[in-house]
């Protein structure tokens, strides 16, 4: 089945999450990704589990393998003349380009923008940065964690008198590869109507001042953020989370509180609650809010979640969803029926569940094809088919260490 990027070649010289992430979004809707990896170490990773002390003995590299798959991969000495001059030759019939590394590297080692467009006019150079391509610190060397802190997310989520919040999962990387992938799709649109290629950045301070628009946007505009909102002061107690008797939680998502409150109030067992002049009214209930979420609180706590899910389900037309963790989503109904987690038949490792594809086309859908390469595994099959070298080329590169 035909997709969205048959037929365009990336040259992925990426490592860690940010940059590897945006060029397995690209091999997701079909792109041919060529992985250039460092020829001693590779990718660090490869590495980074073994380092912190994870027993990764009969299960994949899930780090790896998540920022990796739907890719080749090559090793090459880039210090040495002719590994620069292999990956030239790639970039010759390349589409996309995209690196990470700090600025001024890639133009050192003659992979910069200037540098490679001179060989392809059409080669969109993407590159995944901290802090921007412009200003004072746009050179500084930047992590998922600085871009957490940078961006004001550590300070937006939490309650209000909660320190600096860490979010796990290296989302600031993965924000950041996301961006990237949109901007390099755009360029291939550009591309395709003027013939010429370009420059695309994006960054973990842009992108994550992004993925807070509504805050940001208050901040520009009224003059002061979005505030973090106190759980137990609610100003919308319909616009909240509840801990239920067995300790899980579920989460309201009722706006317009008046259309449900004397309906909630039934279904809940407290109707007097509903017509009690201190929760009447959105207004009321906020004047109110600590005593409406103690009512609430004390409602909720008296059965199971899989209970009050049932009564909220059948008992009226309300908003509502459990509050999941991270260990709960493979097993959610909603995300297997989408394939937001899905199965893969990994070659090592059997069946085995992985993130799937979020963005769902009818007619010309992404495709998880290939598990994240092994380290330098297509070195030779690039180029004996892709750039016409010989088996003696081969040997003369490997033993001058260039590959």
């Amino acid at each position: 089945m035909m997709m969205p990027l048959d037929g365009i070649r990336v040259v992925d010289w990426t490592i860690w999450q940010q940059g590897p992430v945006c060029s397995l979004m690209l091999g997701d809707l079909g792109a041919d990704v060529i992985k250039i990896e460092e020829r001693v170490g590779g990718d660090p990773g490869r590495g980074m589990l073994r380092s912190a002390g994870i027993d990764l003995a009969g299960h994949p590299n899930f780090y790896f393998e998540a920022n990796n798959r739907n890719k080749r991969s090559i090793a090459l000495d880039l210090k040495q003349a002719d590994g620069v001059k292999i990956v030239h030759e790639l970039i010759a019939q390349a589409d996309v380009f995209v690196q990470n590394f700090r600025k001024g590297v890639a133009d050192r080692l003659g992979l910069g923008v200037a540098a490679l467009r001179a060989i392809n006019p059409r080669l969109v150079y993407a590159s995944a940065t901290g802090y921007g391509p412009e200003g004072p610190e746009s050179g500084d060397p930047s992590f998922d964690y600085l871009g957490l802190a940078r961006s004001g997310i550590m300070l937006a989520a939490g309650e209000p008198d909660h320190p600096p919040l860490a979010i796990a999962g290296g989302i600031a990387d993965q924000m950041g590869a996301v961006m990237l992938a949109y901007g390099v799709l755009a360029a291939l649109l550009a591309r395709a109507k003027t013939g010429v290629g370009q420059a695309v950045d994006a960054s973990h301070l842009g992108s994550m001042a992004w993925l807070q628009g509504l805050g940001l946007s208050a901040r520009t505009m009224l003059g002061t953020a979005i505030p973090r909102q106190s759980r137990q002061y609610a100003s919308n107690p319909l616009w909240n989370h509840y801990r239920c008797a067995d300790g899980e939680w579920l989460a309201l998502g009722m706006l317009q509180g008046d259309r449900y409150w004397a309906d909630l109030c039934r279904v809940l067992g407290v109707p007097d609650a509903g017509t009690d002049e201190r929760f009447n009214s959105n207004i009321q209930r906020a004047c109110n809010a600590g005593d409406c979420v103690r009512l609430l609180d004390d409602v909720f706590v008296t059965r199971p979640r899989a209970e009050w899910l049932e009564h909220l389900r059948h008992g009226g037309d309300f908003i509502f969803c459990v509050v999941n963790s991270v260990n709960d989503l493979p097993n959610d109904p909603q995300v297997r029926a989408n394939d937001y987690v899905t199965s893969f038949d990994h070659p090592t490792f059997g069946p085995t569940d992985v993130v799937g594809i979020p963005v769902r086309l009818s007619a010309t859908p992404g495709q998880i094809r290939l598990p994240a390469p092994e380290f330098g595994q297509h070195t030779e099959e690039v180029l004996l088919e892709l750039l016409g070298y010989s088996w003696d080329d081969i040997g003369r590169l490997r033993a001058a260490q260039v590959i």
